[in-house]
């Protein structure tokens, strides 16, 4: 490999000021009329797959009751989709032609915090971001939830999006609320809508709360939430040869405990971050380096020399780019900083809402040709495919024992993950949802190169698949709702 594409690999990590929000994922010709849609990777392969024949943005919830009710009179196929649509399978589909997308964009403002009851109802159509700095603002926090900004509150709770923690309640973020608001089609009895408030011991709350979008739109939603709280983080890098061993207790002795895995390298980066604390000094900042903006040009370089070192099977190659990412990101601290702008040492202190959860590509109203997140489709950037799936905790050890069992059998297979930053292991709980997690489990996310042309197989796709059909197979997996799939 030469120097400048190593070069140009570290450039594609490195934060610039700006960059482009994603377009928005419903495309109408005629007004709101004549639509199509799609995720914000672009990754359903035609626009045209994902058809409707009009979509509504509501800014209320009398405008949603009104518009499901015209939607079920007129007996449309309806769907509701996101600001920023990140679900990798096709939910937002409607089905048809002549369907309706239902946006929930506008359905985005904070409608009540108690400070006293340590509670918040939004819209479900609040960002991550937006939930989390305004819940600080009045000193409280959201303890566990997925690390990326760009989701919607009905996004995660339609598709059981979680953060990492095997204490309390859990990592998944339906776990803490205690009212809901879902409005469904319903008869000509109940003017077409049918409109259900629920809330804490209501047995339909089980239902509603992991719903994959199938029962109605998410309108209001109320968190119980706790008092912001600060976290000192840590990254201990370990050879990965007791990984089995360790990752059980792991997750029982810290709370916000995940693990990054780099099988064909062998190592393991534990992140040792537990609650502190509030008086605890520091002000600490996780702008997480691949969810920051990149130049597009150094971008488009990377894609192309992925591409190229793809299909000529160069695995030398592949290994070496992936060196060279886990490199450069471990030494910056993954996008740690100790005062929001220099790394100066572990640990790492900062309140919950700076370290929880980062985005900061989707600010600004720069031109996409010029900077843009690794994986705007407006762009010739990255173009992946996502694997998530949860084992039992109690069977985890066995699955990363088969794992590294087909890494001796093909060292250099499991490179391509690590260019995009390895296996992220995150640790989930059992739920009362119907649709969540049934007993303790570690999530494994694994992402990885995808061709534009979806008849091309990939470099080692059969040890990608492999893995899959263990953890499926063997092992009992369950797949992420908003991750896997096609």
């Amino acid at each position: 490999m030469s120097p400048l594409l190593g070069l140009l690999i570290s450039l594609l990590l490195i934060s610039v000021a700006y960059s482009t929000p994603p377009e928005e994922p419903i495309t109408c010709t005629n007004g709101n009329s004549k639509c199509t849609i799609t995720n914000s990777y672009g990754i359903f392969p035609d626009r045209t797959i994902c058809r409707a024949g009009s979509a509504a943005y509501p800014t209320s919830e009398a405008e949603l009751i009104a518009t499901v009710a015209d939607g079920t009179r007129r007996g449309l196929k309806m769907k509701a989709t996101t600001q920023f649509s990140h679900s990798i399978p096709k939910l937002v589909c409607p089905g048809g032609k002549d369907g309706l997308l239902i946006s929930t964009e506008r359905l985005n403002k904070v409608l009540n915090i108690d400070t006293n009851a340590m509670t918040m109802t939004v819209e479900s159509g609040v960002t991550l971001r937006d939930l989390l700095s305004e819940a600080a603002k009045a000193k409280l926090a959201l303890p566990y939830t997925p690390y990326w900004w760009g989701l919607t509150v009905g996004g995660m709770l339609g598709t059981g999006a979680h953060g990492s923690t095997l204490w309390g309640k859990g990592s998944a973020v339906h776990d803490y609320v205690i009212g809901l608001t879902i409005v469904s089609p319903g008869n000509e009895v109940d003017g077409f809508v049918k409109v259900r408030r629920l809330k804490e011991g209501d047995e339909e709350l089980n239902a509603a709360k992991v719903s994959l979008g199938v029962l109605g739109v998410i309108s209001q939603v109320t968190f119980k939430l706790e008092a912001l709280f600060k976290r000192s983080i840590s990254y201990v890098s370990k050879d990965d040869s007791n990984l089995g061993d360790e990752i059980g207790s792991f997750g029982r002795k810290h709370e916000f405990a995940d693990i990054t895995w780099y099988p064909a390298q062998q190592k393991v980066f534990y992140r040792v971050d537990d609650r502190v604390s509030s008086n605890t000094s520091g002000n600490g900042l996780y702008d997480f380096i691949p969810f920051r903006s990149s130049p597009s040009v150094v971008l488009a370089l990377a894609r192309l020399t992925e591409e190229n070192q793809d299909s000529s099977n160069d695995e030398d190659g592949k290994c070496i780019s992936a060196k060279l990412v886990t490199a450069f990101l471990t030494k910056s601290a993954y996008g740690l900083t100790n005062n929001g702008i220099l790394f100066t040492g572990y640990p790492v202190i900062g309140s919950q809402h700076k370290v929880q959860a980062s985005g900061t590509c989707l600010d600004s109203l720069e031109d996409a040709s010029i900077t843009a997140c690794a994986w705007d489709p407006n762009i010739k950037g990255e173009f992946f495919h996502q694997t998530t799936f949860s084992v039992a905790l109690s069977s985890a050890k066995s699955f990363i024992q088969d794992v590294q069992e087909l890494v001796k059998l093909k060292p250099k297979a499991l490179c391509g993950i690590e260019r995009y930053n390895g296996i992220l292991m995150r640790y989930v709980t059992a739920s009362t949802a119907y649709l969540g997690k049934d007993g303790d489990a570690i999530d494994f996310d694994i992402t990885y190169y995808r061709s534009k042309d979806p008849l091309v197989p990939r470099l080692y796709e059969d040890i990608l698949e492999e893995i899959e059909q263990l953890a499926m197979f063997k092992y009992g997996a369950l797949p992420h709702w908003g991750r896997t799939g096609t």
